[in-house]
Formats: structure tokens, sequence, C-alpha cells
């Protein structure tokens, strides 16, 4: 049986080597090897057992002072101690060729010299090696030894000193050693422009602000580290958010997919990782198709399809998001092929999309032009669905082109494939023959967004059997001119 120092921060590469939890391991003890509360059976790869071995002795070197557990108000100098680390003293004529032969023998942390001088000899200079991959003259291999006798050089490795301080300790090193021991530990992020933003469990919410502060110290260009409560705008679907470090300032830029988009990230709704998402749609795109977007944000996808030379229709019930929608396509010259609208998803739907899609369908050519509607509101997107029911009157005599939905939702079914695809049919009223359905991404262990692409099945579209006391005006919803919207706001 052989012990391995501890090392938590392992726990999932462990775990792709077979790691079991020991209460459930079979009995076997000669043949199980253990690491802090866990215990895994022998393997064969020898090599994959060594680099275990050294990555929880380096864990253990490079973990910070023990008293920093249980830390909530940060404080820098508490993360300061002295380790022994080898060194290996060479001529300062020598030195470049040394390190480049070296260089997977030195020690890397951040913001930590590599080099430093040798006290007693101003010719000289000594190289800091990894304690872990070298702990003697014997720790160098055959080409090591090799140079080192075309050099004329006696390697001598000898130990010194070395003060680690908290600017040399990485962001999970630090999380790691202030949370208590066995809670999970958060460094992601999504990036805003100069703005990060948290969603922090509740275990981590009291040292939220320590979070916040390591998060900004540790990432250049960083400004303000924000959270996401659970507190969520009603009316406009926004999660309220709390700054835990750094300025207030939410007013930030970003450049997605060559496209700029600028706007307050406290009163709209953003999400950097749609970025492909949101490239994946343009992609289905060609010059002259219309588009309508039923719940647009400041642009992510109008402004791409816009700049594809189609021609968008773009609605967004938030004030702040139709602002800075209408600032966006100025932004990136594209106001002359995008009309935006502020009013709810079911009235444009009813209205703009309504008379537009009648007009397309009527004079546009099959071949040469493709409709398409996307909704992304994964929240509430699907229940929408049921405003295309008898949206046209009547369905023409010639074959036209039906509207292409992508429509968003987020499932906690085993199968949320099959579950989308029910919802969507049953808001629809009808059966979907054919549909392509999409995994967005994970948003949580057992929560998924997923996207639906369907063509709008004519039975859904034709008809008259509404019930009317559903119909709003025929008035449409305000656009940019009625809104009074300063066309020249700058962030």
């Amino acid at each position: 049986m052989r012990l391995i120092r501890p090392c938590y921060q392992l726990a999932a590469q462990l775990n792709s080597y077979g790691i079991i939890p020991f209460n459930k391991l079979a009995q076997n003890q000669s043949k199980q090897w253990f690491c802090q509360g866990y215990t895994f059976q022998k393997l064969n790869h020898f090599s994959a057992m060594s680099e275990i071995k050294e990555n929880c002795e380096e864990a253990e070197l490079f973990s910070p002072n023990p008293n920093v557990r249980g830390m909530v108000d940060l404080d820098r100098d508490a993360f300061t101690k002295t380790i022994q680390v080898p060194v290996l003293r060479v001529r300062k004529e020598i030195l470049n060729k040394v390190m480049k032969s070296l260089k997977h023998k030195v020690l890397r942390r951040p913001h930590l010299k590599r080099i430093i001088d040798d006290p007693k000899d101003d010719n000289n200079k000594d190289i800091i090696l990894d304690p872990i991959l070298v702990t003697s003259e014997e720790s160098f291999d055959d080409r090591d030894r090799e140079l080192f006798k075309q050099l004329d050089l006696s390697p001598q490795v000898s130990q010194v000193d070395l003060q680690i301080t908290y600017e040399n300790f990485k962001t999970d090193e630090i999380l790691e050693a202030v949370l208590p021991k066995g809670q999970d530990v958060t460094s992601s992020f999504s990036r805003v422009g100069h703005i990060a933003h948290m969603n922090l469990r509740d275990h981590q919410l009291p040292y939220k602000n320590l979070i916040g502060h390591v998060i900004l110290d540790k990432n250049p260009g960083l400004t303000s580290v924000v959270n996401k409560t659970n507190i969520i705008d009603s009316t406009y679907r926004n999660f309220q958010m709390e700054v835990l470090a750094g300025e207030e300032n939410m007013m930030t830029k970003v450049k997605e997919n060559g496209v700029t988009y600028e706007f307050d990230f406290s009163k709209v709704y953003w999400n950097s990782r749609l970025a492909t998402e949101h490239d994946r749609i343009t992609g289905f795109l060609k010059k002259g198709d219309v588009v309508f977007d039923v719940f647009a944000g400041v642009g992510p996808f109008a402004i791409p399809a816009a700049k594809r030379s189609c021609i968008v229709y773009a609605n967004d019930l938030n004030p702040e998001s139709y602002k800075w929608l209408v600032h966006n396509c100025k932004l990136n010259k594209v106001g002359n092929r995008v009309q935006a609208f502020n009013t709810d998803g079911r009235e444009f739907i009813r209205t703009v999309v309504k008379e537009e899609l009648s007009k397309c369908i009527k004079s546009s050519s099959p071949e040469k032009t493709s409709l398409h509607i996307v909704m992304n509101l994964p929240a509430l997107a699907l229940e929408f669905l049921d405003a295309f029911r008898c949206l046209l009157p009547e369905q023409p005599q010639m074959e036209i082109a039906l509207p292409t939905v992508h429509c968003y939702g987020f499932s906690k079914d085993d199968n949320p494939e099959k579950e989308v695809k029910e919802r969507a049919e049953e808001m629809l009223g009808a059966t979907l023959e054919s549909c392509a359905i999409h995994l967005v991404r994970k948003v949580a262990p057992n929560k998924e967004m997923m996207c639906i692409s369907f063509q709008l099945p004519a039975v859904v579209l034709f008809g008259s059997d509404r019930n009317n006391d559903d119909e709003p005006s025929s008035k449409r919803p305000r656009t940019e001119e009625d809104s009074g919207v300063d066309s020249k706001t700058q962030v």
C-alpha cells in the first residue's frame, strides 16, 4: 500500500483515472491507493500514477497557508509563505542556452522570476527549478548532461528559501484554500467587456466579496465583478445583479463575431456563451432573406443578419434593450436594413409579423427569398407559438415559401428533444412532421437550453377561426420615430 499526499483540487483528474469513493470499493486493500479520503485500484499505467503523485505534491507545496481557511475579507499578506526550492548556478554567458534546455524543469508560477542573482558572484545567475521535478543532480536526463558537458558546466543543485506571495498563487489555489473543505469552488465567469459576470452558489455567498476581489486581481482588463442574484424582473425577465468588486460602471462594449455591441449590462440581457449559437443561426441566412427577431435584445441575431444583407424586423419589450438595439444598428452601419420595435412579442407577431409576412408571401419568389422567425427567450418563447395560429386569413393558391421558426426553450426532461417538440406542437395545435432540434448548451446539470427549428405548417399559419377577443388593435407598435430615442446616444 502507498500513501499519496493530500490533493483536493485533483478530484476531477483522479476520477478520470478510476477513483471510487472508498466506502464503495470492494475489499482488497493490498491493491488500493489512497488520496485524502479517496481510494482507487492500482493501475497498469505507472506513468499516470507518477503524474498524480507529482501533482499532489505540487498542490501541497504551493498551497497557501492553512490559516487563510474561512477568510471573508481578503488579506493578501496572509498568503505569504516561504518554501525551499532547488537552484542551478550557471555562468551568465551560458545562461540562455541552459534556460532553453531546461525550460520544462524551470519553476513556473504566476509573476515569479525564474532567474535570481547569485549573492556571492555577479558573474553567475541562479535558475530556479521545479522542486517536484528536480531534487538533485540525478534529476537531469541524458540530454541535459550532454549540454552541460558541451558548455563545460558541472551541475550543482542547491536549495534556497523562496518567498511565495499572493501574486504567485493561481485563482483556484486561493479559493480552494479559503472556502471550507469539500465544497465546490468556482473561478469561472462570463466576460462582458470589462465586466466579469459570476453565478455563485449559496454556499459561496459568504465569501462573495473575497471571490470578487480575487477574480479582479487575477484577470487583467477587468474593472468590475458582478454576481447574478435570484431576483428576476417579472416584466423583462432580467436577472438583478450586485457588484462584488471594482467599479459600478455597467456601461460596456463587446465584440462578437465581428460585430460591436454597446449597452448597460445592468439593464439588458446579454450572454457571452451564446456567441456560437448566434453565429450558427446567422449561417442559415443569405442575402435578401427576411428575418423577424421577436425577442431581439440588443441585437445579437438581428445585426449579424443585417450585415448579411437581410431585411430585418427586430423587437424587444424592454425599453433599454430597444434603445441599445437602435444604437447598435447605427454603430454597425446597418440601420437602413433593420426596423426596430418596442412591444410585447405576441403583439409583434400579430401585427408586424402578420403584415410583413403577408407582403413577403405575396411578392417573394420561393427559390430566392427565405423567411426566418427567431424567438430567443428560452424561459417563455415556446408559449408564444400559439400566436401563429391562423395568423393569415387565407392560404394563397400558388406555392409559397413558408417561414422557418427558430424557437428556444429550457428543458429539465430526461429526453429534452422529445419534450421540447411536444411543447411546441401543443402550442401550435399541430404536429411537426419534420424539425431540427439542437442542444445549445447545458445551463445546469439537469437543465438544457434547446433550439427547435421547423417550417411553420400551413395548417397553423392560415385560417380564420382565431378567437377575436385576443386580437390586438391594428395599430403597429412604436418604432424609433415614435419613441424619441436619441440616435446619437453614446456609451
